[in-house]
């Protein structure tokens, strides 16, 4: 019996209603022009509408949920500091994440803070919650376990990272599974890509691409940035294309980066490219302020000491 990924290649290799497969057909075969779904292909119109019956209510289905997909967030998924209130940026580095009540703060208050502290000859405490700083890893651990207990979707989502990055895979996916559970849309991009890739779980491209949808209809930079690449290699340029418009908008770097490539190749249009580069540069700018300029030069000195 075959695996499901295996299932959902044996459908997109052939026509879904004729069954000619891709090598046995003279053209490429191309998908519903309704919905778009890639995983279901045809080679003329006719079987288009052959097999429109068994189609219609997928259809139906894809075309509601493509209205959702291609909906711009408001913000990514981290939203605002809950601090300063400016969107948060996102990347490695940019924010910290408190044991103590699993707030995500961005690296400038959490830099303003400490200086302010220091200077006073203050006892450390959290920016957000004003519990005391732990001092050890294991105080780190002890908070993260209390929050864990508490069913908080933030530590469940970092424990379940955590697992994964030592290999764990099944106690991984059993985490981030809870954290989804519990509305935590980061992990739906680590759990899209654990699906796909078969980590933990048996291999499923369609529930992988369905957890991956999820988080980019979140705000998630990263989730969104997949599921274009993942439509750019079923041929679905346009689609494609869309998505890293929404991802541009967002602030995202590489999305704007793949747009500037597939602008010179003409995949994307002038006015849709010049309006991508303004609203990459309005996200941008929305997040810039002098704690996170002063933030970024004291990493920037710690890392250089470093070395």
């Amino acid at each position: 019996m075959m695996s499901n990924d295996l299932e959902a290649e044996a459908d997109y290799m052939c026509c879904a209603s004729c069954g000619i497969t891709k090598t046995e057909f003279e053209y490429e075969l191309v998908p519903c022009w309704v919905c778009n779904f890639y995983l279901v292909r045809y080679c003329s119109e006719k079987c288009h509408e052959d097999h429109w019956p068994q189609h219609e209510a997928l259809c139906k289905e894809r075309v509601l949920r493509n209205e959702i997909l291609f909906r711009q967030p408001e913000s990514t998924h981290l939203g605002d500091c809950p601090i300063c209130l400016l969107p948060m940026s996102t990347g490695l580095g940019k924010s910290m994440i408190q044991s103590c009540c699993s707030k995500t703060i961005c690296r400038g208050c959490s830099h303003a803070h400490y200086l302010h502290q220091r200077q006073q000859r203050q006892v450390r405490v959290c920016p957000f919650c004003r519990h005391t700083v732990p001092k050890s890893k294991e105080e780190v651990d002890k908070n993260n376990l209390k929050r864990i207990e508490a069913n908080d979707p933030v530590a469940l989502r970092e424990i379940g990272k955590e697992r994964y990055h030592e290999g764990n895979y099944e106690q991984s996916f059993e985490y981030l599974e809870k954290a989804v559970e519990l509305g935590d849309i980061a992990a739906q991009y680590y759990l899209g890509h654990m699906y796909q890739k078969g980590e933990g779980v048996e291999k499923d491209e369609k529930k992988g691409l369905y957890y991956l949808e999820e988080a980019a209809i979140g705000g998630h930079p990263e989730a969104r940035y997949s599921v274009g690449v993942n439509e750019w290699k079923n041929d679905l340029v346009e689609r494609s294309m869309k998505h890293y418009i929404i991802g541009a908008n967002l602030g995202h770097d590489n999305s704007i980066k793949v747009l500037k490539e597939c602008y010179k190749w003409r995949d994307v249009t002038k006015a849709d490219f010049a309006g991508a580069l303004r609203g990459h540069q309005a996200a941008v700018d929305a997040r810039k302020s002098p704690q996170r300029e002063a933030a970024a030069m004291f990493q920037a000195t710690q890392a250089g000491n470093a070395r």
